[in-house]
């Protein structure tokens, strides 16, 4: 009977050793894979594949020929790397490619599909540029925009792809923000901002001026969809005109009337819409509540979709791209557990063919769920979130990592997310509040952050810290926060001020210093500066409240040990700064982790920075919270 005592007693230490996941700790690395093929597009004919493929450590860009399946290696890249990429014509495609420094230097290039008559037509440009038709107009024009006039304001240009001559097709008088073309490619729409309200300009061809449509405050969601091609001057948009959550519309854009509502839901929210320019419809639109759903708006669309959902049981599936006849189609496919992987769908014949994993280190039956959390605020305000906890371990007295999203606006969103995962896999219960200020919750509660960065978004975090700890989940002695960027400045202002709530906290790339973030913001988003100001402060008429809320001027406060870890490369990061924020706490006696990582476009070098910052922030993690 004793030696069965004994025993027992043996492999219930044995158990109890194993930690997290039965025992199944995943190697930092597997998490953080860079994808080996990525960026997947379809020929407008469906007929060709694209696709980025890891070559020497360098992404290049290669073709299949669907019905051979052989493929060509288009670029063979040394220095600069691919940006992005598309299909201008059956035949042709255009790549981007920037270097890996302050200067971003970009060349553009179009190339034949099987590897034939390769033109640069930009070399070494300072400039950004975006593409806002991507088809060919007149088989020699793609529609861009691009601040190479001035860098604080983005031009519309014909991009003539025969011999890259840039001709302005609309100049910017200062004050816009945003262009958008017809199905035909042609120039109808343009936002204007003051930095606080924008308008909508409409002209009915390129031989009018603009004239404006609509104006509303930045609060205000006016996202244009598509124009129908059988309603002259009407728009579909997303839009939450009127009311807090956004619904999709048909806009008259004679009168800047709504003609007709296409999908309202007083608790959904459309986050998305898709059109097919082939039928002139609507396919579906797409609600994010704790996570996205496809709502169809005829039986048709949903009898043809539905096909995939049954191909696919079990897990959700985005439309990554598709061919011009809606036959082909790219999708992505994830669960929370698993990062998922790319299909290649044929609707003629309803066959799905599988294109590669997304990240095959990971085994769904060891990730952990993700699940939808709310609580009430101090305020009474109610707060969504998740909760991912470890698996093998009882939901009692757990530690905790809290991580606050990056900001000013966005969200914590349902999938997988390698972060989450592998705290879980370390066995931390991980903690993600959408607090108020964050997007997809409505108008009203969007706007209940502006200015809250040092108060009331802080508070919401913190209670559901204390939410956690009177569910029994959390142990109260072993909690940590940590985020990036906004999430970090979230995290640090959290560590200090909450001594007896978090026994340790971290940042990524984090704001220390809200006058040095506002500073950093690039010229050509200098039109929406008033916006900043609205949503964090006024460096002017706001100092007081800046100075209070950011964790550089209050090193004196901070206690409990810190993990920074800061990109040399980050244009918006003051790396300075920084090192002397942490000169002050270590005069203080703060212990300090501090990491310089690098994460530019190289996809090795990024998954090398990211293996070592999470190397680094778990040790610190163990030191601080795992070990008490």
């Amino acid at each position: 009977m004793l030696k069965r005592i004994v025993l027992l007693v043996i492999i219930a230490a044995l158990w109890s050793c194993k930690g997290a996941n039965n025992g199944q700790v995943i190697p930092v690395d597997d998490f953080f894979k860079t994808q080996d093929k990525a960026y997947y597009r379809l020929s407008p004919d469906g007929k060709s594949l694209s696709y980025l493929k890891l070559q020497d450590k360098k992404l290049d860009l290669f073709v299949e020929d669907l019905a051979s399946g052989k493929s060509v290696q288009l670029t063979r890249l040394t220095e600069k790397t691919i940006s992005f990429y598309f299909w201008t014509s059956n035949n042709e495609l255009i790549y981007y490619t920037e270097e890996d420094s302050k200067d971003s230097k970009s060349d553009i290039f179009v190339i034949n599909k099987d590897g034939s008559k390769q033109v640069q037509l930009s070399a070494n440009e300072k400039t950004k540029l975006r593409v806002i038709e991507d088809q060919l107009i007149d088989d020699k024009y793609i529609i861009v925009a691009s601040n190479k006039r001035d860098s604080t304001v983005f031009d519309v240009y014909r991009l003539n792809v025969r011999d890259g001559k840039m001709e302005i097709a609309a100049k910017n008088p200062g004050n816009i923000t945003d262009w958008v073309t017809d199905n035909k490619g042609v120039l109808k729409i343009a936002v204007a901002s003051d930095g606080v309200n924008e308008t909508l300009l409409y002209r009915e061809s390129e031989s009018k001026p603009f004239t404006p449509v609509i104006t509303n405050n930045f609060e205000t969601t006016l996202q244009p969809v598509a124009f129908p091609e059988n309603e002259p001057n009407v728009l579909y948009a997303i839009s939450n005109v009127n009311r807090d959550k956004n619904a999709l519309v048909a806009l008259d854009l004679k009168t800047g009337k709504e003609k007709r509502v296409l999908f309202a839901n007083d608790t959904l929210n459309v986050v998305d819409a898709r059109y097919s320019r082939t039928q002139n419809r609507i396919m579906f639109v797409t609600c994010e509540t704790w996570k996205k759903q496809k709502y169809y708006l005829d039986d048709s669309t949903r009898s043809t979709y539905s096909k995939i959902d049954r191909l696919l049981p079990g897990t959700e599936w985005r439309i990554m791209d598709k061919d011009k006849m809606d036959n082909v189609f790219v999708v992505r496919t994830f669960t929370d557990k698993n990062p998922g992987s790319y299909y290649l769908y044929t609707a003629s014949d309803n066959k799905l063919k599988k294109l590669t994993d997304i990240n095959s280190s990971i085994k769904e039956e060891l990730m952990s769920d993700m699940k939808p959390i709310s609580f009430k605020s101090r305020d009474s305000l109610t707060i969504n979130g998740y909760l991912t906890l470890p698996i093998g371990k009882k939901a009692t007295n757990l530690p905790v990592v809290v991580l606050p999203h990056n900001g000013p606006g966005g969200r914590n969103v349902w999938g997988y997310n390698a972060e989450v995962q592998f705290l879980a896999n370390r066995g931390y219960a991980v903690l993600q509040v959408n607090y108020r200020g964050s997007s997809g919750y409505g108008k009203s509660f969007y706007a209940a952050g502006f200015k809250q960065w040092s108060d009331k978004i802080q508070e919401d975090v913190n209670d559901g810290v204390r939410w956690l700890i009177a569910q029994k989940i959390a142990n109260p002695k072993k909690i940590a926060i940590y985020g990036n960027g906004f999430g970090g400045y979230i995290a640090l202002n959290c560590l200090y001020k909450n001594s007896d709530l978090y026994s340790c906290g971290g940042s990524n790339s984090g704001v220390i210093n809200l006058f040095s973030y506002l500073k950093t913001i690039p010229p050509f988003l200098k039109s929406n500066l008033q916006m900043y100001y609205e949503i964090i402060g006024d460096p002017v008429t706001d100092t007081d409240y800046l100075r209070f809320a950011s964790p550089v001027f209050h090193a004196d406060r901070f206690k409990s040990p810190v993990f920074i870890a800061q990109n040399p490369k980050d244009p918006r990061v003051n790396v300075a700064e920084g090192v002397q924020f942490i000169k002050e706490l270590k005069k203080r006696d703060v212990p300090v982790t501090y990491i310089e990582k690098e994460e530019g476009p190289n996809p090795v070098m990024r998954q090398q920075g990211r293996t070592a910052l999470y190397k680094a922030l778990e040790e610190f993690l163990q030191t601080n919270i795992s070990k008490k």
